[in-house]
């Protein structure tokens, strides 16, 4: 499973398109502001940013969600770094992630400092330190032995890759969260809530992005 990467197609020659699962990797209106509202507001960030403050994330995709995160750690006065870690099944190439991270200008310093670095290896940067973890999270979740401060569950569509959103990933994702941490993500499909839940998780559901009516913001218990 570690040497697989992602397949792509382009939609609009700047949306990357998983040929795998048939979603998008980001938002079609702003890929951007839908990271920002749910994955830092939905985890009560940038508030909650302190030293030594770990994230994890269940799909790294193009690496949109970690460059903002980054940007709102630094923006906010942090100075020592924060702690990335995602878990990656087809991780996308360099050139790819490149090409798709070219949509947001915004991030254009963040992306090219992280570019620079960038090898599938894990990297410090000096205000955060990066690792991916490749292969079935199904299996390399339950090896970690971090802890998460907070979640960012970025898997594509639940109706199409059903095996990142299952019961007992869930449970893994809950025994890899500190004492009081929070999980966030853009769906709000029962299954998922329900996995949260049956995990130790309290899940509320919360307005989504532009189109999408709802999302799922989750607190361990």
């Amino acid at each position: 499973m570690a040497d697989q990467h992602a397949q792509l197609s382009w939609k609009d020659e700047t949306i990357p398109v998983s040929d795998r699962f048939d979603d998008p990797y980001f938002s079609l209106q702003n890929g951007l502001e839908e990271t920002r509202h749910v994955f830092l507001a939905g985890n009560d960030l940038p508030a909650r940013f302190a030293p030594g403050f770990h994230i994890a994330e269940l799909g790294f995709g193009t690496g949109l969600n970690m460059l903002t995160t980054w940007a709102a750690w630094e923006q906010s006065g942090q100075t020592t770094p924060l702690r990335f870690t995602s878990f990656e099944a087809f991780l996308m190439d360099a050139v790819d992630m490149e090409r798709a991270l070219a949509a947001f200008p915004e991030l254009s310093d963040y992306a090219t400092r992280f570019l620079d670095a960038w090898t599938g290896e894990p990297c410090d940067l000096d205000t955060v330190q990066i690792e991916v973890i490749q292969g079935d999270a199904r299996d390399t979740l339950a090896r970690w032995e971090g802890k998460a401060d907070a979640w960012f569950l970025d898997g594509f569509s639940p109706a199409k890759n059903p095996e990142l959103w299952e019961s007992d990933l869930m449970a893994h994702v809950a025994n890899h969260t500190a004492p009081g941490g929070t999980a966030a993500t853009y769906t709000a499909a029962g299954f998922v809530r329900r996995g949260l839940e049956a995990a130790g998780f309290t899940v509320t559901r919360s307005p989504g992005y532009g189109r999408k009516r709802h999302m799922t913001r989750a607190v361990l218990d």
